[in-house]
């Protein structure tokens, strides 16, 4: 039976998304489940978090996720517009925010569709690789859902059917990341363990290949050769 552990998530983290390739990679190569479970950001759940922040605190954290990229080399800028509305001089958060409620949703229903990291791999890249301005206009959302493998139609008809579901399947999310002990993300829970932020990502697959973690079979015949 594959090892599993729980990845928390949300869509504003622009650590979550500079772990991404490596969570792909890492599923990819070896014989293990991520469960991924999406949560929404701090500024959301807690609006008054940021004004308790060091100064400092939001210039670190700007300037350490820029340096994260290019070591990583991996294409990278906040996205336009941010998916929390937040006035980023005196760090209020907008009361009224037209995005992040429906990305949250859509990616929790990618979730239970089978297709979360599918749906990370393109939406997170359409938010925050730089590519695309005003990601939330036109065709740009239901493309890379699209791409993901998913129905966007569906996926949104789904949300529009039961809400509070979705709503509450978020909220089971954030309670369970707040017993395991932590709200920050990425968060990578292994067997009541945790492993918080990108920068983890190795020791957690050292804790894990000290509980047999092992690659995933790969066939090396030849393409069309006969199989029994």
């Amino acid at each position: 039976m594959p090892l599993s552990f729980d990845l928390y998530w949300s869509m504003r983290s622009p650590f979550c998304y500079l772990a991404l390739d490596r969570v792909l990679a890492l599923r990819a190569q070896y014989d293990v489940t991520v469960n991924l479970r999406i949560v929404y950001p701090l500024a959301i759940r807690n609006p008054g978090f940021f004004k308790t922040t060091p100064a400092h605190y939001r210039s670190y954290h700007l300037r350490d996720s820029n340096r994260v990229a290019e070591f990583l080399s991996v294409p990278y800028r906040r996205p336009i517009p941010d998916p929390v509305l937040q006035d980023m001089e005196t760090n209020e958060i907008a009361g009224h925010q037209p995005y992040i409620h429906e990305l949250t949703r859509l990616a929790a229903a990618a979730v239970e569709a089978g297709k979360g990291l599918e749906f990370q791999d393109q939406v997170m890249r359409l938010l925050w690789d730089g590519r695309t301005d005003n990601w939330h206009e036109g065709m740009h959302l239901t493309a890379a859902i699209k791409r993901a493998g998913l129905n966007p139609a569906a996926l949104k008809r789904a949300l529009d059917m039961d809400l509070d579901r979705y709503d509450g399947a978020i909220e089971s999310n954030q309670a369970a990341q707040a017993s395991a002990g932590h709200n920050g993300v990425p968060l990578f829970v292994f067997q009541g363990e945790l492993f918080f932020g990108q920068d983890r990502l190795d020791m957690l697959i050292w804790r894990m290949k000290s509980c047999g973690l092992a690659d995933r079979m790969v066939d090396k015949r030849p393409r069309g050769a006969f199989q029994n």
